[in-house]
């Protein structure tokens, strides 16, 4: 398939938490020509709003950064420690290609830690802690290595974006690059259908690619505050259960292909989860149903009681092998979050809310 240039691009950007630079350089390249009005926040948040009388309103969020090492000690030899930014699982990070950026440009290592044929049969079985593990720049010494890198620079994993069959694809980021890409085409698509019908959209429309998630909602937090919107979507990353070893009696069913997933339960708003099944079913949108017994690891858990209250849902793109360096998506359920997204908003009328 043909790829959308604008979702390559993000998933290529490196944006680890709170160094999301290169993400936001992308989104204001694509969605600022098009929006009616384009800001930009403390926390490095990007507002793009669609037609701003509309009534009522409605944030679309997605967060634009992604996991991270951030850099805290050379030592003598040159070589790099860190601490993780978001939660990583430890047993993978060894042996990876990494891109560290740095005030004067990229800087490339890898992670190195004990080769196996040195450790003892107790050391082999243990899983390393992050101080146990280290980024080889290619360097002699801490003086070479200060004069590439400081402590603060954060990196990420130095792998990119492939489709490896059909529609499915694999990239380091798909958290939540995919949910970000989502909510930004919507606003286009709106954007752009708004231009040859002005009827077609009541509602105003926001979307923010929102910051720092991956370290506890931090740029949904003042996205919502400051905007106050009668009704929400966050659009992030879940689980795909469909993949060996996952208990569907634990974690439910849900299939990769299969469609966004909608959440029900406390985090959300029951009016929204109703219009957004019953809009997916009219239009044919393949979906599926997550119930979530308390706040979900996602924007939403913050949007829905940012100000005094907010009618938020939660769609969720279904993702095999989550906060690894090869996270696994159908682009068809990507594009079919963005289907559900302009649905949604071309069908707030005004007078709408979330009161029940």
């Amino acid at each position: 398939m043909s790829v959308p240039k604008f979702l390559n691009e993000l998933l290529d950007a490196r944006s680890p938490t709170g160094c999301e630079y290169e993400a936001q350089a992308v989104v204001d390249n694509w969605i600022e020509p098009i929006a009616d009005d384009y800001r930009k926040d403390i926390m490095g948040n990007r507002f793009a709003t669609i037609n701003p009388k509309g009534d009522p309103s409605v944030l679309f969020a997605g967060h634009i950064d992604e996991l991270g090492l951030l850099i805290t000690y050379i030592d003598d030899k040159g070589f790099l420690y860190f601490e993780t930014l978001g939660g990583h699982d430890l047993s993978i990070i060894s042996g990876r290609r990494i891109a560290i950026l740095t005030e004067k440009g990229v800087v490339k290592g890898v992670t190195g830690k004990q080769a196996i044929h040195l450790m003892s049969p107790e050391d082999r079985k243990k899983v390393p802690q992050t101080h146990e593990i280290w980024i080889d720049i290619g360097v002699k010494s801490k003086a070479e290595a200060e004069a590439l890198v400081s402590i603060g620079d954060a990196g990420v994993y130095d792998q990119s974006f492939e489709l490896i069959n059909g529609t499915v694809g694999v990239a380091r980021a798909f958290d939540d690059k995919a949910g970000a890409y989502a909510i930004l085409e919507a606003i286009r698509r709106l954007a752009e259908e708004r231009k040859n019908n002005a009827d077609s959209l009541q509602a105003k429309v926001i979307g923010v690619a929102t910051t720092q998630e991956e370290i506890g909602t931090r740029g949904a937090i003042t996205a919502a505050f400051s905007e106050n919107p009668d009704f929400a979507i966050a659009v992030d990353v879940g689980h795909a259960t469909d993949s060996p070893n996952c208990d569907n009696r634990k974690y439910g069913k849900f299939v990769q292909g299969g469609g966004p997933i909608i959440c029900k339960g406390p985090n959300i708003n029951p009016i929204v989860f109703k219009k957004l099944k019953a809009l997916a079913e009219a239009q044919g949108i393949p979906h599926q149903v997550e119930a979530d017994a308390r706040p979900t690891g996602t924007d939403a858990r913050v949007i829905q009681v940012a100000q005094s209250g907010i009618a938020t849902g939660l769609l969720s793109i279904p993702l095999r092998y989550m906060h690894t360096p090869s996270e696994m998506v159908d682009l068809e359920d990507i594009e079919n979050t963005v289907k559900l997204l302009v649905a949604f908003a071309q069908s707030l009328k005004p007078g709408d809310n979330g009161i029940w």
